[in-house]
């Protein structure tokens, strides 16, 4: 089998993407990506609106898209077996405006350290100055959510994933079992009515356990699962972190999902693949 390979840095999504419809337009039978979520985002886009099947290669930051597929992290180069014997998998895409995202869209805290200069040098340093403002209730979302039964006025924090998170065991937070299953994810942070508590990272992390799909009176998590979650409010524009990259979107936005729009070539040999 031919291959064309190109390296791409910069804007890589951007860039991935043009070098993905170029290779439709020559012809290819299949498109393959190297990279985290975010190029992986682009480059999905472009298989999937070409019906080309997709060889993902981790070698992202978190390649939580990746991980999800029971792809082998430590060993990336593994994923090209696909191409001599792969396993065809359909998957879902997230889409919000003219974006797609194969993990999630923020908006927030992490959709605000995006749009930080610094952050790409310094994550850890842009959260830690930005996290305090939010945790005391002094920053939010300027935006309303629709969830079940309420509409959320001016959240905290409002994350939509492509396919929902695991929130029940510790060990497997924040993993998706299914990236098929129609739906998207949503949680959202509530603004405190008054001072956080000390313990605030510990509690959310406990009630997202035990609140997987329900609401808490105690922090003010709701989480829940839906084929669209629609944020609506005055201002024109929103900003979003979608796979890890900042972008600014109109309000109202919806997020939806494009059940099976993906087509993969997997490796047989997955390590990852979380107990069904």
């Amino acid at each position: 089998m031919a291959a064309a390979v190109a390296l791409v840095g910069g804007r890589r999504g951007r860039r991935a993407a043009g070098l993905a419809r170029q290779a439709v337009a020559d012809g290819a039978a299949v498109l393959g990506v190297a990279g985290g979520d975010g190029t992986v985002s682009a480059v999905a886009a472009v298989a999937a609106d070409a019906g080309l099947p997709l060889v993902v290669i981790p070698a992202g930051t978190r390649n939580h898209f990746a991980r999800d597929l029971g792809l082998d992290l430590g060993d990336p180069a593994r994923t090209l077996e696909a191409l001599h014997d792969g396993e065809p998998v359909r998957v879902d895409l997230g889409v919000v405006d003219s974006h797609v995202f194969v993990n999630n869209v923020s908006f927030g805290i992490y959709a605000e350290a995006l749009l930080e200069p610094e952050y790409r040098e310094a994550k850890a340093r842009t959260l830690a100055e930005i996290a305090p403002q939010y945790l005391k209730g002094r920053q939010w979302v300027e935006a309303s959510v629709e969830a079940p039964g309420e509409r959320i006025e001016h959240p905290q924090v409002v994350l939509v994933s492509n396919n929902a998170y695991h929130l029940g065991a510790p060990r497997h937070l924040g993993r998706r079992f299914t990236l098929a299953s129609g739906l998207l994810g949503a949680i959202v942070f509530k603004r405190p009515a008054g001072p956080p508590p000390p313990d605030l990272f510990a509690r959310l992390r406990r009630d997202l356990r035990r609140h997987a799909t329900a609401r808490s009176t105690e922090t003010g998590i709701v989480a829940w699962a839906a084929a669209q979650v629609r944020l609506d409010g005055p201002a024109g524009r929103l900003p979003a972190g979608i796979d890890g990259e900042a972008v600014e979107l109109r309000l109202p936005a919806t997020c939806g999902i494009r059940p099976g729009a993906l087509r993969l070539l997997l490796p047989r040999r997955r390590p990852g693949v979380p107990p069904s």
